[in-house]
């Protein structure tokens, strides 16, 4: 995803934000429901990493999704519930067949929501506009959601790696 224009209004911006707490809510719902929606058999067959990995992924999301909460709430705007987009989830996406497609799935979710990021902070810098919140507050949160799904890639392609 590329946002390729600067961000040039608290309009603008709310509804960037609320598409990445609308991201965070996807991939935490995904990471959530994986090992649920695996076969019996293929579940056995998951280890601990894995289990860990999906544990740390779904409470990071979480995590992400409530400090770009309270950054919309500064601009005075409304997010959509958790509980919709999980719903939306299920009813959207299949479940993986085995742990690799668990792992290909949350390696794309790290991915994007990485990209978003990187996208959005780079569209706030080449910005000149004022918002009505701080912009140090603002970028420095972005940062480091951006700096945790970094990681995030990492660690999945860490344990795809170890697997092979």
């Amino acid at each position: 995803m590329s946002l390729g224009q600067r961000v040039s209004s608290d309009n603008q911006l709310t509804r960037l934000l609320q598409i990445g707490v609308v991201l965070e809510e996807v991939v935490e719902s995904r990471a959530a429901h994986h090992l649920d929606s695996l076969p019996p058999d293929a579940r056995a067959e998951v280890d601990e990493a894995v289990r860990e990995l999906l544990a740390d992924a779904a409470e990071e999301s979480a995590d992400h999704r409530e400090r770009l909460e309270a950054l919309i709430d500064d601009l005075e705007a409304e997010t959509v519930a958790y509980e919709e987009i999980n719903a939306l989830v299920d009813a959207q996406y299949g479940p993986p067949e085995d742990t690799d497609g668990v792992l290909y799935d949350q390696l794309a979710n790290e991915e994007t929501a990485y990209k978003f990021y990187d996208d959005l902070i780079d569209a706030i810098e080449a910005s000149d506009a004022e918002f009505a919140i701080d912009r140090h507050r603002l970028l420095e949160t972005l940062y480091d959601i951006r700096e945790e799904e970094r990681e995030g890639v990492e660690k999945v392609t860490e344990i795809m790696e170890y697997r092979t």
